[in-house]
């Protein structure tokens, strides 16, 4: 049954509910040689956290330390348009999370990029929406090799999958899974962090977000999510205390 699942997630490029309705119906497969690092739900190392998911994985594929999902995490998230208060943010809240937890974010430009530049120097993991031989965008293409190398990036579309647009939103129910918490570094008021909020709302996480001035377009979601119960970050003690 592992390598059919493994056929159906590289015939289908990953999409969930076609390696779905593939194992329901019990579709016919043939023999397949696939050379790269990969687990199934089927597997023992398959990451608990997803097991928790309504919609898990049916297989991940990865470069990279995979030992770092066995060591707890935080995921933090933001927007992809930044302002220099989100940079500054997302530098000082990794700086001081880091060293006790590992790192989790997007690997797409802004937020995501800064937290895991910021954390090359401890561990992070990077949870993308396309093949994890990819890098998207490209201008995180250095960083990307470093995080093959050094620590961890993970994807449940197999090599050369390319970045479809509806594969983001779907891919942070992962981000949300794998951490402990959900820091909220800087959302506008429409923006893909808060999907995943609502992935780790579902899962029963802790949401903490850095407040933002009044009317401050770049962190009105941020003010939202704060006005709706989610923890406010407001100094380095409330920060610390997250872990």
């Amino acid at each position: 049954m592992r390598n059919k699942i493994l056929y159906y997630a590289l015939k289908y490029k990953g999409e969930w509910q076609q390696i779905t309705n593939a194992i329901a119906n019990q579709e016919r497969t043939e023999e397949i040689d696939y050379p790269y690092p990969y687990v199934t739900i089927l597997d023992k190392e398959y990451p608990s956290a997803f097991r928790a998911l309504r919609y898990a994985p049916w297989v991940i594929f990865y470069e990279g330390d995979y030992s770092l999902l066995e060591q707890r995490a935080i995921s933090i998230v933001g927007a992809r348009e930044c302002n220099a208060y989100g940079k500054k943010m997302a530098i000082h809240v990794c700086r001081l999370l880091k060293q006790q937890a590992i790192i989790v974010s997007g690997l797409a430009k802004g937020i995501d990029a800064i937290v895991h530049q910021e954390a090359l120097d401890a561990h992070t993991i990077g949870v993308v929406g396309c093949g994890v031989n990819i890098s998207y965008p490209k201008e995180n293409s250095l960083l990307y090799e470093k995080m093959r190398k050094h620590h961890l990036i993970l994807s449940e579309y197999p090599h050369d999958s390319r970045p479809m647009a509806y594969h983001f939103p779907w891919r942070n129910r992962l981000i949300a899974a794998l951490g402990s918490s959900l820091v909220v570094i800087q959302a506008k008021k429409r923006s893909g962090t808060l999907l995943t909020v609502n992935e780790a709302l579902e899962l029963g996480k802790s949401i903490y977000c850095i407040p933002h001035n009044f009317s401050d377009y770049y962190g009105l979601g941020s003010n939202l999510l704060l006005s709706q119960g989610a923890n406010i970050l407001i100094d380095d003690d409330d920060i610390s205390a997250i872990l």
